[in-house]
């Protein structure tokens, strides 16, 4: 009796080990894994996915056009009434509201280049020697989706790759500045002339008689930081 209640019984006990065992590897096996896999380490987040904008001082739509802008602009600024007798420079021909902002240069780049680059992105649709320019460049952009035409005064145009009808990225090199009281620069001294004019239509004139008449201009001073 006592043989018959034991031998029925070991095939539900071996079965019962056997579970026991399998269960106990799979536990451990599954443990094992979750140290070593991959797919639960820590992964280090892509230079691509990194925000590339958050050095960048984004509410700012332009590039500046040439290096230390700011400390540049020491004589004449947007809208600055100037005549031959109380302009900050000498000899001065013009009369009127300056619509530009003037960047000079400084005592150690008088025999050296100094670059200029596009304060945005847009095509070139005048490229020439003008009057009281010397090398002339105006450029179309938008600004806020309104069209704006920046011009570019005093340049070597010599320098310049870029021809009439191509597109320049902002902060692209344009050229260099033009050499000071040469015919680069319509006899002027050394320095860029930057102005920017509302709408499609290309306002080269630097100096207007109505002060009123400065809205349809852009103070790029504003935007020098």
């Amino acid at each position: 009796m006592n043989y018959f209640t034991s031998k029925s019984k070991n095939p539900f006990l071996i079965i019962g080990i056997i579970l026991f065992v399998l269960l106990a590897c799979s536990l451990f096996y599954k443990s094992r894994s979750s140290e070593v896999s991959p797919m639960n380490e820590a992964k280090p987040t892509p230079v691509s996915e990194v925000d590339a904008t958050s050095e960048k001082d984004v509410s700012n739509p332009f590039v500046m056009p040439i290096s230390d802008a700011k400390s540049r602009i020491t004589k004449k600024h947007f809208g600055t009434y100037v005549t031959p007798k109380n302009s900050p420079v000498n000899p001065e021909v013009f009369t009127g509201f300056h619509t530009a902002v003037d960047f000079e240069t400084f005592s150690n780049e008088k025999d050296i280049d100094v670059p200029i680059y596009a304060i945005c992105s847009g095509k070139i649709l005048v490229k020439r020697v003008a009057n009281g320019y010397g090398g002339m460049v105006v450029q179309s952009c938008t600004l806020d989706n309104n069209p704006i035409t920046v011009v570019y005064g005093h340049l070597r145009l010599a320098d310049m790759k870029a021809v009439v009808g191509d597109t320049l990225k902002a902060g692209e090199f344009l050229t260099n500045l033009g050499t000071g009281y040469s015919t680069e620069t319509a006899g002027e001294r050394k320095h860029l002339h930057l102005g920017i004019h509302k709408g499609a239509t290309p306002d080269t004139r630097g100096y207007i008689a109505n002060k009123s008449d400065l809205e349809n201009w852009i103070d790029f001073e504003q935007y020098v930081k």
